[in-house]
């Protein structure tokens, strides 16, 4: 497959920002329990993923793994696909650091070099839902699951992306772009990302042999503060509306 044009411009983004991640991958490694977006929704309440002892997995944009790590001491067999470099040398020291190891992936999750009908679970937090064309990346891992596998992605909301400013900033309270125009964001320091409509989610994963299962809008908690690290939005903007989107889909 030819090298999507965003690729390179994505890979120097987060190679910048890989010394930032790599100071708190640690301690995202040790976390006990499976959380979901900023600010850590339990996967024991939102109960996305299958059982994982066993069980096949490639997580689609790792960064530094962490989610991975979390997965395979549940007993599930990972594999993490990234196209950064320097986020998976931060992974690979964790790796070293918790004795926990698995096969790390230098590749973008549009163009994976894994075989057809590898993986019983397919995961991205923040990684191929945000960063990837979904076009390609859905199929990807149509391509990757085998039937009846489960797709389970984390993104930031629709309402989020059209409510922060065009040259960054909290969202605010007003709308501050148009619908068609957060599809795919080009930020003038930073990278490319993806932003579809739901209606296109829909679309794009049942044209790729998704049944939609469930999609969780997650707020920020009542005694919540505004993030340390994530500042596109406050505590107060995310406890009025969804910050992000937990899209469940399985393979038929």
């Amino acid at each position: 497959m030819t090298n999507p044009d965003y690729l390179e411009r994505n890979r120097e983004a987060w190679t910048g920002w890989a010394p930032e991640y790599a100071e708190r991958a640690a301690a995202n490694w040790a976390e006990v329990e499976i959380t979901w977006g900023v600010w850590r929704a339990p996967e024991s309440e939102l109960r996305v993923l299958p059982e994982l002892a066993g069980k096949d997995v490639v997580e689609l944009g790792c960064g530094t793994a962490y989610l991975s790590a979390w997965l395979a001491r549940r007993g599930a067999r990972p594999v993490a696909v990234d196209l950064t470099p320097a986020q998976l040398a931060t992974a690979r020291r964790c790796q070293e650091h918790f004795g926990l190891t698995f096969p790390l992936v230098e590749a973008s999750a549009d163009d994976v070099p894994l075989p057809d009908n590898s993986f019983d679970l397919a995961v991205s937090e923040y990684g191929a839902s945000v960063w990837c064309d979904p076009e390609l990346w859905i199929a990807e891992a149509a391509r990757l699951l085998r039937p009846g596998g489960r797709l389970v992605f984390l993104t930031n909301s629709v309402l989020v992306s059209l409510c922060v400013p065009e040259h960054g900033g909290y969202a605010s309270e007003h709308l501050r772009r148009p619908q068609p125009d957060v599809r795919r964001v080009r930020w003038p320091e930073g990278g490319v990302e993806f932003h579809p409509a739901h209606s296109d989610w829909v679309r794009i994963l049942r044209a790729n042999g998704f049944v939609v299962e469930a999609l969780h809008e997650l707020y920020a908690p009542r005694d919540a503060e505004t993030h340390r690290y994530y500042e596109i939005v406050t505590a107060a903007w995310a406890r009025q509306w969804p910050v992000e989107d937990l899209w469940v889909a399985s393979l038929s």
